[in-house]
């Protein structure tokens, strides 16, 4: 029988497209999707490559699920692959988020839109803790995995401790005791379905080699055009628009972790301390970014909009908006092709490090307390109209400040998702139909 051929880049990039249309769910259901479409249904990739890539992506700054496709295509077909890759992963949601974002800042004051809104609100509490048990499930085997999660929730949710610390800790004590933690790549070897990538760099081993001259110019043509525009508006005093292209380039390369981390850290400094939007307008952003294909990062380009509407001088409002958001997407995205171009080479060359695996699960397991402190920050604020500081960091709600109408859609968003299995968009326009019933029964009894 005739081994199946090598897939050309025409139908690499018309799966990538339908990954791109498809990968609702976050992180977690994004990491699946594309499991499921390169591992498991088409045998491109195996199981080992795959998880090696993994953990290397969610080392990086930035959103992991763009990044593995980013990595997965390069392998595949070179810097095109990985440019192909990538863009289709971002672009289909960018688009749907924009349309998204003028609904909602033209009509998210109407009472019944807030409503629905505030419906999605509540159903994304329930897909950060799916999100929170899923990737737990993958990432922490044995002990040291256990605790080393336990310890990065308290570093950030009780101490306060920097994103960027708490996962380099995280990767150092990996480093240092790579027995402690059980590679997830080695635990897949001994299953890995035959796959057509790894046949073809089995037969051909210098091939990555071959392809990494490639990638460090495309790399360091990705960070060139991330800092021009970055250093422009710097140097033209732009107010606003420097702001937003110093603060998301600044998340791009300190908020280590993934894209649950990005939004942690995203969420409190944007709402916290610039005043660009506030806490109910992010959540929302996080609903909308959460019906979206996509990154689940594109909450920024929301965040963005937002920053730009209300920038001061001659272009504010929707113009101003949507040049926040184009802003935000550039410096956004831009460092990540230039991680992955730069970066994957030399992950291929040590895929047999003991070392630099350990390295890599602990970061994983370290990822889990940070989503774990993400579920909780957005809890506090979803379930309670009022959430106060105790000691350093840690907060508590009000007990008595309770939201039954927040509490009653979460516990129906969690049995449509966890009982009936119903998936994220279903789930989310479920619990929103339900706020915007709540909202219409509200308002006619205050008409009556």
């Amino acid at each position: 029988m005739t081994p199946p051929a090598f897939p050309s880049f025409a139908a690499a990039l018309r799966v990538w497209f339908r990954i791109g249309l498809l990968s609702f769910g976050g992180p977690a259901g994004q990491i699946a999707l594309l499991h499921r479409e390169v591992v498991e249904a088409r045998h491109w990739v195996g199981e080992r490559r795959f998880l090696h890539a993994l953990n290397f992506c969610t080392l990086l700054p930035g959103p992991e699920a763009m990044q593995l496709a980013t990595y997965l295509g390069w392998l595949m077909h070179g810097v095109r692959g990985g440019l192909a890759a990538g863009l289709l992963f971002v672009l289909p949601g960018a688009a749907v988020m924009l349309a998204l974002t003028l609904v909602y800042v033209t009509l998210g004051s109407v009472p019944l839109i807030a409503a629905l809104f505030f419906g999605l609100k509540c159903a994304v509490l329930v897909l950060v803790v799916e999100a929170l048990i899923r990737i737990g499930r993958r990432a922490l085997h044995g002990t040291a995995s256990w605790v080393l999660a336990g310890l990065a929730f308290l570093a950030l949710f009780a101490l306060g401790v920097p994103f960027p610390l708490v996962v380099l800790s995280a990767a150092l004590v990996g480093l240092a005791l790579p027995g402690a933690f059980t590679p997830a790549g080695h635990r897949a070897a001994a299953t890995d379905t035959p796959a057509l990538l790894d046949a073809l760099l089995e037969a051909d081993p210098g091939r990555p080699a071959r392809q990494a001259r490639a990638a460090r110019v495309a790399g360091f043509a990705a960070i060139t055009l991330w800092l021009l525009p970055v250093a422009a508006l710097v140097a033209a005093g732009a107010g606003r628009w420097a702001d937003i292209a110093l603060f998301f380039s600044k998340m791009a390369v300190v908020t280590v972790g993934g894209a649950y981390a990005v939004l942690a850290y995203v969420a409190q400094d944007a709402v916290r301390d610039l005043g660009w939007l506030t806490a109910p307008e992010m959540l929302a952003g996080l609903g909308l970014a959460e019906t979206t294909p996509g990154p689940l990062i594109l909450v920024l380009q929301f965040v963005g909009f937002l920053a730009g509407q209300g920038a001061p001088g001659a272009v504010t409002g929707i113009p101003g908006g949507v040049a926040g958001a184009v802003l935000t997407l550039w410096v956004t995205f831009a460092p990540c092709f230039a991680f992955i171009f730069l970066g994957a080479p030399a992950v291929e060359r040590l895929q047999g490090n003991r070392a630099l695996s350990g390295a890599l699960s602990a970061v994983t397991a370290a990822v889990v307390g940070v989503i774990a402190n993400l579920a909780l920050w957005f809890g506090l604020r979803v379930l309670f109209r009022t959430v106060r500081p105790v000691f350093g960091a840690l907060e508590w709600p009000v007990l008595s400040s309770l939201d039954p109408a927040a509490l009653a859609l979460g516990v129906l968003a969690a049995v449509l998702l966890f009982r009936l299995r119903l998936g994220v968009v279903p789930t989310l326009a479920a619990t929103a139909a339900a706020g915007l019933a709540l909202g219409l029964a509200g308002a006619l009894a205050g008409g009556a």
